[in-house]
């Protein structure tokens, strides 16, 4: 069987940015080789079952040399299988992609270049900087900084550059911006020419120094502004202050807020605290596990029809529904429109919408009380009841339907798991500004992977954001304080309790 390696290119660091073509191959592969830079924020597109190898370099050291990494694609092609090498910013842009394909090429290994947004023109652009304007330059140059001005043998002719009119655009140049700025103003570049530099390019956490050349260096020591950086020296630099678009009144800007769902969940909630200006750490401490079918869920498929009401609990509830319905040929079409469905709020509604089915009773608190009172009226004597959910789920609703008279099936569908979690990131997420916990078992999984010390962090640091009264008991029983509750339990909910939470 012949495999292929894509060669993609991450973008600079913002997931939006990535291509429909790049999206593509990553959710289809079955290995990926990424990077440092630009790319965790996208592992959670990725198959749970890919394997996912960090090949990422760091000045001074690396994971794996040029060498390894490309006999790793090697191995992995001639294996047959569908491989993606994703590279930070694009991979022909100073990213070594041109040598990967070269090794590819010698083996025999098919492979294909999906090009990526590059952080030469992106990360200026988010900072406001255009590397072109018709009034003050009609071209621009890029080049890399990673060599040395002062050797006498380097490639980079800094003294032509600085004749280049226009703007000059340098990449992995801030640990030698002192010798770049000397050089080029000794050919001749003005030292009061605007210059730039922009840090985290396109991310929650970027930020910029606008100066002239011959300051830039001092003013980004003042600020503690180092590498990964791109450096803007020319007049467009002077426009940042007229042209900034992504301005720091988003109301989450400069907060680093922990986000500890599921992976596969987590890229909606991600995206919108980074739309509003946070910068997300993804911990998920959970994953979602179907539960394999046996003689219980086999009566509940068959059956189905049979129930006067159907429960469902969770959003993943639906889902792991309709995909046991779906496993012996059924659909949507397996319920009689008489049955009353319930969804416990609108994420389950809009879950099983998705499958075809209208929920005809959502309840205006969505916890299991909250489907109680909701049917509080209705004759549920005799009434044959599937309430299909997680099998840790709370006792309340079954207890409470069966005081009632109703004869409850209760169907375990799913379990929530602790998911496995990076030592780095959980130091991360401790020294964090904010918690979210969308379900108890986030709370419990995550100080499942504390030691003492570090649930006294958790306890004592961050603010603890809640998406309802049971999560919010589940914290306070742990000896948590919850700073913020959502009034509607539901992401949205969570996140304008959040919102609040940071501007009080």
């Amino acid at each position: 069987m012949s495999g292929i390696v894509h060669l993609v290119g991450a973008g600079p660091g913002d997931p939006g940015l990535l291509t429909v073509k790049g999206r593509e191959v990553l959710t289809r592969a079955d290995a990926v080789l990424y990077d440092r830079l630009g790319t965790e924020a996208l592992m959670g597109l990725c198959r749970p079952d890919a394997e996912r190898v960090d090949v990422g370099k760091q000045p001074g050291r690396a994971k794996m040399t040029q060498d390894q990494i490309n006999a790793a694609l090697v191995e992995r092609g001639l294996a047959g299988r569908r491989v993606v090498r994703l590279k930070g910013g694009d991979p022909f842009v100073f990213g070594r992609g041109s040598e990967e394909a070269e090794a590819l090429a010698a083996a025999g290994v098919r492979y294909e270049v999906v090009p990526g947004v590059t952080s030469a023109i992106s990360a200026p652009a988010y900072a406001g900087i255009p590397v072109t304007h018709r009034a003050v330059a009609t071209s621009f140059t890029v080049v890399t900084g990673h060599e040395d001005p002062a050797k006498g043998s380097e490639q980079t002719d800094w003294a032509a550059l600085a004749r280049v009119p226009g703007t000059l655009v340098v990449l992995m140049g801030m640990g030698r911006l002192d010798g770049i700025a000397r050089a080029l103003i000794a050919a001749g570049r003005p030292p009061g020419q605007p210059a730039a530099a922009v840090q985290w390019g396109t991310t929650p956490r970027q930020r910029s120094v606008v100066a002239t050349l011959a300051t830039l260096k001092g003013e980004c020591d003042a600020v503690g502004l180092g590498s990964p950086a791109v450096v803007v020296i020319g007049e467009v630099a002077a426009l940042a202050a007229r042209i900034a678009w992504r301005d720091a009144a988003r109301p989450l800007a400069g907060r680093t807020v922990v986000v500890t769902r599921a992976r596969a969940q987590a890229s909606g909630l991600r995206a919108d605290l980074e739309a509003l200006g946070a910068r997300v750490v993804e911990l998920p401490v959970i994953r979602i596990r179907p539960i394999p079918a046996g003689p219980e869920i086999e009566r509940m498929c068959a059956a189905i029809g049979d129930f006067d009401l159907v429960v469902l609990t969770s959003a993943n509830g639906a889902d792991q529904l309709f995909a046991r319905l779906a496993e012996r040929g059924r659909d949507a079409r397996a319920l009689r429109p008489e049955q009353v469905v319930v969804a416990i709020g609108p994420a389950t509604a809009e879950r099983l919408a998705a499958h075809g089915v209208r929920a005809d009773l959502v309840p205006e608190r969505f916890v299991a009380e909250g489907i109680l009172d909701a049917l509080t009226g209705r004759e549920l004597a005799g009434a044959r009841v599937l309430v299909a959910r997680a099998r840790e789920a709370r006792p309340d609703l079954v207890d409470g339907l069966r005081g009632r008279g109703a004869e409850v099936a209760e169907v375990a569908l799913y379990e929530t798991l602790t998911e496995d979690a990076d030592p780095g990131l959980v130091e991360d997420a401790l020294g964090a500004d904010a918690v979210t916990f969308t379900s108890s078992s986030t709370v419990r999984n995550l100080l499942a992977l504390l030691d003492h010390d570090g649930r006294a962090r958790l306890a004592a640091g961050p603010r603890i954001v809640s998406i309802g009264p049971i999560t919010s008991a589940t914290a306070r029983e742990a000896g948590l304080t919850v700073h913020a509750e959502a009034a509607e339990h539901t992401v949205p909910g969570l996140i304008a309790a959040l919102v609040a939470d940071a501007a009080g």
